[in-house]
């Protein structure tokens, strides 16, 4: 029998049920060895303790997952890790630069847009991408559709379409 491991690129050698990839995380570069199988949600948490980006469904429907993927919004629970050869990836943990929380960051504290604090972290995700795509329209109903992939179960709605109108205010300064 041949060992296939010598004409796969991404074969690790350290073992032959792992992969590695290598990508952009927060701004730096790693290579991160995973089995085929493993979700980048359990990847970033369990692997490389990156706990800002949470677990709700682990079925896509709630967006409390949500990473940015080379720019744009991904529920990181339904893509495989190996997939994101080269990517970059950012979570939440990757927003603050310098010491400074970013502008999202600070209008969320400012404007109390959480209150149990799980689907936080992908509604900055969702916010951030969406401040990235030029075609989504700055009015309140255009947010929230934008949005409506992030579902708050306490309700905090309003103060999170404060918050993202403040941030972008913001973000428009910087």
């Amino acid at each position: 029998m041949m060992d296939d491991s010598a004409h796969s690129p991404n074969r690790s050698s350290q073992t032959s049920d792992t992969l590695t990839v290598n990508l952009t995380l927060n701004g730096e570069p790693i290579a991160l060895e995973v089995e085929p199988n493993v979700v980048l949600l359990d990847a970033l948490r369990e692997r490389l303790d990156l706990t800002g980006t949470k677990k709700g469904c682990d079925h896509g429907q709630c967006g409390a997952c949500t990473v940015l993927i080379n720019g744009h919004s991904a529920n990181s629970c339904l893509t495989l890790a190996v997939m994101h050869e080269g990517s970059e990836i950012t979570t939440v943990e990757g927003l603050a630069r310098d010491g400074r929380l970013h502008p999202v960051q600070e209008a969320f504290l400012e404007h109390d847009a959480y209150q149990c604090g799980y689907c936080t972290a992908g509604q900055m995700m969702s916010t951030v991408s969406m401040f990235n795509d030029k075609r989504i329209g700055t009015d309140d109903a255009s947010v929230k559709e934008a949005l409506s992939g992030n579902i708050c179960r306490c309700g905090a709605y309003k103060n999170i379409l404060s918050a993202v109108q403040s941030a972008r205010q913001k973000v428009g300064e910087a």
